[in-house]
């Protein structure tokens, strides 16, 4: 087993999860093989071919990972993990952060062709497939954003890819609406933390109005101009927001979750020219994250 492969109780527990492998005409032979192959690259960041031989044809790797990220099976694996975890009592539901990090795009990101990708042998497109590639220009150049919702054990609990320029903010009900955690017991799964914590880029007021709907205690600190604002307006500004202190110290795991993430190098830096391509990336970088003990 070389470094970074996935370990015999690992696979355990994702083995089960993935298609059948061994049919007729030879198709998803060997599907560890290739897993640690998809792994290597998204862990070094390496380009497709340049795969070492242990892992096989990389074109064969890389069009399962395509076809993966396509079709929504990396996303199916992901729930799996998530609701085996859940199960075992691993998730950390008492504080979920909300942030987001800048990923550079490499200049091989850049260049996709306009038409709407398609999957194999289907007339549909791809599940996270985005027009505009998730691509923002900023001074640096291409930029893309990933946004996540992390739980108490540094690990991420929804994931989302959007350009660079676009503002937190208007993101926050977005990534919150991904949380969707299965129960193996059956019923509706688990949508709402026990409490959301995120810094001043998500103070507002359509934000807070939907966790007070939603009933989901949070602790977003109120920037300035907006506190001033409300005073101002007297009366008709309303109540001001609360603010636990203990619980905005906690704001620090969220961060160290988007580092563990982007210790994959293929996280860190983008370059994947599809979306969902990338998206298919993040995931199993999660995934690998959620299998480690």
């Amino acid at each position: 087993m070389g470094r970074g492969d996935l370990a015999s109780e690992e696979w355990a527990r994702l083995g089960p999860q993935l298609p059948k492998s061994g049919c007729r005409g030879g198709r998803w032979i060997d599907h560890r093989k290739v897993i640690n192959g998809i792994l290597f690259r998204i862990r070094t960041g390496v380009p497709w071919r340049d795969l070492p031989s242990r892992f096989g044809n990389w074109k064969t790797v890389y069009e399962r990972h395509r076809r993966w990220s396509a079709d929504g099976t990396w996303e199916a694996l992901y729930q799996a993990v998530l609701t085996d975890a859940d199960a075992q009592g691993r998730i950390d539901w008492s504080m979920v952060g909300v942030d987001s990090t800048s990923c550079r795009a490499h200049q091989h990101a850049a260049g996709a062709p306009r038409r709407p990708p398609r999957l194999p042998k289907r007339r549909s497109t791809p599940r996270q497939h985005r027009p505009d590639e998730g691509l923002g220009r900023s001074r640096g150049g291409l930029t893309c954003k990933l946004r996540l919702a992390g739980e108490g054990g540094l690990r991420p609990l929804a994931l989302l890819i959007t350009p660079g320029q676009w503002g937190d903010s208007p993101q926050l009900i977005p990534v919150l609406e991904r949380i969707r955690v299965k129960r193996t017991g059956g019923g509706h799964p688990r949508t709402r933390p026990d409490h959301l914590g995120g810094d001043k880029a998500y103070s507002s007021r359509r934000n807070r109005r939907y966790l007070r709907r939603r009933q989901i205690k949070h602790t977003i600190p109120e920037p300035k101009d907006q506190r001033a604002n409300r005073r101002r307006r007297g009366s008709r500004g309303g109540r001001p927001t609360g603010f636990d202190k203990q619980m905005y110290k906690r704001r620090n795991e969220v961060e160290r979750t988007i580092n563990r993430l982007k210790s994959f190098r293929a996280v860190a830096t983008r370059y994947d020219k599809r979306a969902y391509v990338f998206h298919g990336t993040v995931t199993v970088a999660a995934i690998r994250l959620w299998l480690r003990p």
